[in-house]
């Protein structure tokens, strides 16, 4: 089939999107290659449609577990055979699909970063045919990106067990400098990338300083028609807002990674569904959410960085119609952020004591607890050691960013039942164990595929086909396990902390400089880029959010809230920028009166002049002093 006939096939679309197709056609002649579309852009079809299009199995590193869960449950809905391996999963599950890749149908294995630099995996690579590397949230590789992870630095590594596969990066948000980064850590053979300019035209940015936040929020919400998402920086405001806003008559609901994962999917459904209008969140809300026709995205708080505002704004407006992505920020904000920053850098020995602390908790030794995988309550945690639940989050991030262990949101992943036992082993133990006889027969008639896959099962089903009550499926479930006839995983949907190392001592615990003190500096950065772009308001928003990301020659909006004061002076922007070039020297140099400007002006009408001064004025980029003269601010 070609490329076209297998995007119609299986997604039912007549056409790609823009650089779709010119990516995929990149891969399929064996290049090396990274992809940088927009939120939105459809980056899962560049790896996805040259799987199909090729003999053997694409390989995806993706960081979110839920992400590949998602992705790997739609291709199996469309018909396509992909699986998912990841840190914290039963060992024979985790073998089943190595040989199913080795010697089935498998098209697509995502693996997380972790599971990918195993010594196991390393070796399996060997013994499978595979056609391409995808490598997703590309970013993640970069020292210098937003979310490093260092697990993505060895991704490299695996090259040279797939020696004939190409490479393909994705990612929503880089840089230039980590457009760069990304090829050279992942062993480009030549710098190849495609770019979709980041311009979202039917976008409007707006920025509003103000201190009733509720009050505007109401405003906006009651003139902008149709579905939005709030975001907020902690869960407690995600239920306080939600309630607000259904008390003032429009439909709303709350979302964040504390829910239990059957109310996050029944709320993300209702949402999608438009059975509620408005989402309110934390940033766990959005990523992997297919939903077009958002027609606006709301912040109350300042997020980290322009790659994360920009990843969040721009899940308005998918559908290319109007849309807009509203900032409510307000002075108190920024020192918030400021504060925000301090507390996500622990010092050293608090690490070294959350760490032990997690050690005790769980009672694994000093050498031990490699792979080991628990539920894990942070609140009860940090009552336990008196530590504060912010410090242990951001402790556990170092922890995961040294590849020590490895903490997910609550999931929810249904019980499962693999019969292991061979055929002829099963049927003697059935022979010879008449009580449980009858129940295995229920399990093989029920569960098609349970010979040969975990399946997924709910035990009061099972209880009501076999006639016995819960407990007692349990524990025949349970006996069996211990019998090696089959393995049982009963379900889990609380969050999860896996070691990914053996417990070391505490002492020789140390965070590498570009874990801690470079990163500390970087997010610094990126954390002032973001206050700049809140609070500055003599530059175009979307020039702004574009020259962050290296496009430097794009034109003003010309409806965002800068543009739309700008418009009121009645210049264009060539003569606007030309005004400030003439007397911005000058004022550098000292304070001038109107008369001094309007002479260092003189090739360009006085009007004109007298009404750039005025607007740099009124949006305090110039200060009109005791003794009537301008300087600058």
């Amino acid at each position: 089939m070609t490329i076209q006939q297998i995007l119609t096939k299986y997604w039912g679309f007549s056409s790609f999107r823009p650089l779709q197709e010119e990516i995929i056609q990149s891969v399929l002649d064996g290049k090396d290659t990274l992809a940088l579309l927009p939120t939105g852009g459809g980056k899962s079809l560049c790896f996805q449609v040259p799987a199909l299009a090729r003999d053997g199995l694409c390989l995806v590193v993706s960081p979110l577990i839920a992400l590949m869960k998602d992705q790997v449950d739609n291709l199996k809905k469309r018909g396509i055979q992909a699986a998912a391996l990841h840190s914290g999963m039963h060992p024979d599950e985790i073998d089943l699909i190595i040989g199913n890749c080795q010697f089935g149908n498998v098209k697509l294995l995502y693996v997380s970063p972790e599971r990918l630099t195993t010594e196991k995996m390393k070796q399996s690579l060997l013994r499978m045919n595979v056609s391409l590397l995808a490598v997703d949230e590309a970013h993640c590789i970069s020292q210098w990106g937003y979310d490093f992870r260092p697990p993505y630095l060895q991704v490299a590594d695996i090259r040279k067990f797939i020696p004939n596969a190409p490479i393909l990066a994705l990612t929503a948000t880089a840089t230039p400098g980590v457009v760069k980064d990304i090829q050279n850590k992942l062993e480009f053979k030549t710098e190849n990338v495609f770019q979709k300019s980041f311009e979202r035209k039917n976008l409007t940015y707006l920025v509003i300083k103000e201190e009733d936040k509720l009050k505007r929020l109401l405003s906006i919400v009651n003139k902008v028609k149709g579905t939005g998402v709030i975001y907020v920086r902690n869960r407690r405001q995600t239920k306080e807002i939600s309630e607000y806003l259904e008390k003032n008559k429009i439909s709303a609901d709350f979302y964040h990674a504390g829910l239990d994962p059957k109310t996050r999917d029944q709320r993300q459904t209702a949402w999608i569904q438009e059975e509620k209008r408005i989402m309110v969140s934390t940033n766990a809300f959005g990523m992997g959410i297919d939903k077009a026709n958002v027609r606006f995205v709301i912040h109350l708080d300042l997020p980290d960085s322009i790659e994360a505002y920009f990843q969040e704004a721009g899940r308005a407006g998918r559908d290319e119609k109007k849309a807009y992505a509203v900032l409510l920020y307000e002075n108190c904000d920024i020192l918030d952020a400021r504060h925000n920053l301090s507390l996500s850098f622990p010092e050293l020995s608090m690490v070294r004591d959350v760490y032990q602390g997690l050690g005790n908790y769980f009672q694994i030794p000093v050498g031990g607890g490699r792979d080991c995988q628990f539920d894990f309550d942070l609140h009860n945690f940090s009552e336990q050691y008196k530590f504060q639940p912010v410090i242990v989050f951001n402790c556990l991030r170092f922890l995961e960013k040294e590849g020590l262990v490895l903490m997910s949101d609550a999931l929810y992943q249904p019980s499962r039942v693999f019969i292991k036992a061979k055929k002829e082993d099963l049927y003697r133990f059935q022979v010879e164990n008449e009580t449980l006889d009858q129940f295995i027969k229920v399990m093989l008639r029920s569960y098609s595929g349970i010979l040969t896959d975990f399946i997924r099962f709910n035990e009061q089903e099972l209880a009501r086909r076999c006639t016995l009550p819960l407990q007692n499926v349990i524990n025949n479930l349970r006996l069996l396990e211990k019998l090696q006839i089959l393995d049982y995983l009963p379900k889990k949907d609380e969050p999860q902390l896996i070691f990914l190392q053996e417990r070391m001592d505490p002492r020789d615990l140390f965070l590498s400089p570009e874990n801690y003190k470079d990163r500390l500096k970087d997010t610094t950065r990126r954390m002032e880029a973001m206050i700049n772009y809140a609070s500055s308001s003599n530059k175009c928003r979307s020039q702004t959010l574009l020259a962050y990301f290296g496009e430097s020659s794009t034109k003003r909006c010309g409806k965002c809230d800068v543009c739309i004061e700008r418009n009121k002076i009645n210049l264009n922007e060539m003569e606007f920028d030309n005004i400030i070039e003439l007397i911005k020297p000058h004022l550098k140099i000292k304070p001038c009166s109107m008369e001094e400007l309007v002479t260092a002006a003189d090739i360009v009408n006085e009007d004109k002049v007298i009404r750039t001064i005025q607007w740099l004025v009124d949006n305090e980029k110039i200060i009109l002093d005791k003794e009537r003269k301008y300087r600058w601010k």
